[in-house]
């Protein structure tokens, strides 16, 4: 039997090649193997047309959301991110002669490239931020791998027992995930848990410190001075080592300011801008944690096994992984500029 289907270009020229040199419809499907019905199909419409189709007549039902239903679709889209696919449909029947059910506006969604998915959860950055955040990636933007190797980075971070799964859901393109429309903003905030502070260079992962209570500047200052000035005195004898921190109430403190003003021959505090969760890579070592916490057979069922399995993780953390986030700084850098000090994907 025949082939049917769509043809190629090049076999509609075939098609009508066969059948201007005279052969039959019945000698060109047999030439060809095509079907008797796509040759006369072809060839006809080439004598009335002056040219051919690659594809048949579509069949099928018609779509009930034209070209101007997508459109109406995609208005209510930018209009609200987290409608859901309820609303997206009452709103949409809302004036509409022919209404359509949620299945047909899930498929009209899907055929336009909007898919439902969890947005992106960032700092909120003030106007003052944004402008101190652009000073820091342009004083910055030429500086490389190698400069980037002698700066250590450190951060505190929390760990619950339980987690919610009850997450904001949003509609959005592939493209659209830095959308402002497709972002929730977070801030600093506490919580049950585990909290530990930690620090790390390209060279090595430092030490992985549990905090009992709420950091204060004096807990801070044992931390300081029991594990950031080894590290670095160890790492950066030469003294030419960046020690970063973020802008936590705890780390701006007097007694903290007056320590690394009398170590300040030893090594240098990096002058850190607000709001910049996204510049330091040790925030992807949280998520390594936080994946491995999640991935484990047997979940932590008090605070002393879990603080147990983040001090065990973080110790297998690979240098591989570590190494690559701080060669990520450059592109970082880079983000930083292109947003003009706003929020960047990472």
């Amino acid at each position: 039997m025949g082939k049917k289907g769509d043809l190629s270009n090049f076999e509609c020229g075939m098609v009508v090649g066969a059948r201007r040199a005279g052969l039959s419809i019945s000698q060109s499907a047999q030439l060809l193997g095509f079907s008797r019905t796509t040759i006369s199909r072809v060839y006809k419409e080439w004598c009335e047309k002056g040219k051919t189709s690659s594809m048949r007549q579509s069949c099928g039902r018609k779509c009930l959301v034209d070209a101007r239903g997508q459109r109406r679709m995609g208005r209510l889209i930018q209009a609200d991110r987290r409608a859901t696919l309820t609303e997206i449909t009452t709103r949409y029947n809302r004036g509409m002669q022919q209404s359509i059910c949620e299945a047909t506006t899930r498929t009209t969604l899907r055929r336009m490239g909007y898919n439902s998915r969890r947005p992106h959860r960032v700092p909120l950055i003030s106007t003052t931020n944004r402008k101190k955040r652009l000073q820091f990636a342009r004083a910055h933007q030429n500086w490389t791998v190698e400069d980037w190797k002698n700066v250590a980075w450190s951060d505190e971070s929390r760990f619950l027992l339980r987690h919610s799964d009850g997450r904001v859901r949003i509609w959005r393109k592939q493209n659209e995930n830095m959308d402002p429309s497709c972002l929730v903003t977070t801030v600093q905030a506490g919580g049950g848990g585990v909290m530990v502070w930690g620090m790390f260079s390209w060279h090595t992962l430092g030490p992985l410190v549990p905090i009992g209570h709420r950091l204060n500047a004096t807990a801070y200052l044992s931390i300081v001075s029991d594990h950031v000035h080894p590290f670095m005195t160890t790492m950066y004898p030469s003294s030419d080592g960046y020690f970063q921190q973020d802008n936590a109430p705890c780390h701006k403190a007097r007694i903290i300011s007056n320590w690394f003003l009398e170590h300040d021959n030893e090594f240098t505090v990096l002058k850190w801008p607000p709001q910049s969760p996204d510049l330091n890579p040790i925030e992807h070592l949280w998520d390594v944690v936080e994946r491995e916490l999640r991935a484990l057979d047997v979940h932590p069922t008090n605070l002393h096994q879990l603080q147990d399995a983040i001090l065990s993780i973080w110790a297998n953390i690979s240098k591989e992984c570590f190494q690559h986030l701080v060669e990520s700084m450059p592109r970082r850098i880079k983000a930083v500029l292109k947003a003009k000090g706003g929020q960047t994907q990472y």
